[in-house]
């Protein structure tokens, strides 16, 4: 049997609750897009299969929950996270100024080379914005992150995001893209996971469905 993919690697989506990581990350993996607000319990994860330089890159696309009472679950995922997304929303300042707080939880968690790139959501909400575009040029460019507005309610810059992180991710691991060669089953499995890292309260498997 062919191989499905050549490398895995893991991307995490960070930010405030309700900022639309869920959205995000439904309308990348399955095209789908529901208004209608869900919190995320935990954490929540989706696949899918890039072609990238020729490589058949896996990205496994973890959703974790932005509520306070959950972070000490979902900081266990980051040392084993390759690229890490910040994600904010444009209507909310306040989501905005916390991206500070969850680039510093990044530092202290994450490896030393994990990939970030910073994304100012729902850019279709224009006239609700609280923040302006140059502000989230500005934190990126402070951080030495790419920048991205995006909408997941209108499609725009979605793929383009996911695909620039998993470039950057895979261009930073390109010394170890040996040892990061994964077989078909090699897929890691929430369950695995969690036995691996103890992790037995409040997370969950991808089983909600997309809705944000």
């Amino acid at each position: 049997m062919a191989k499905q993919y050549d490398v895995l690697f893991r991307l995490l989506l960070l930010g405030d609750s309700g900022v639309g990581k869920t959205c995000l990350l439904c309308r990348f993996t399955d095209n789908e897009f529901h208004p209608s607000h869900i919190s995320t319990i935990g954490v929540d994860f989706k696949m899918k299969t890039l072609q990238i330089d020729g490589i058949k890159v896996r990205i496994q696309i973890w959703d974790t929950a932005g509520q306070e009472r959950y972070q000490t679950i979902t900081k266990q995922y980051y040392r084993r996270a390759q690229g890490i997304f910040l994600v904010y929303d444009i209507t909310s300042e306040r989501s905005f100024q916390h991206i500070m707080k969850w680039a510093s939880d990044v530092d202290e968690y994450a490896p030393d080379n994990i990939q970030r790139i910073l994304i100012g959501n729902k850019s279709d909400e224009e006239e609700k914005r609280q923040v302006a575009t140059e502000q989230g040029n500005k934190l990126a460019r402070d951080y030495g992150m790419d920048f991205f507005e995006t909408s997941a309610s209108a499609n725009h810059n979605i793929t383009e995001s996911f695909t620039r992180l998993a470039e950057q991710v895979l261009a930073a691991n390109k010394k170890d893209l040996d040892l990061l060669r994964a077989s078909v089953t090699d897929e890691l499995n929430l369950a695995a996971l969690e036995e691996e890292e103890g992790i037995t309260d409040g997370a969950a498997a991808s089983q909600k469905g997309c809705w944000c």
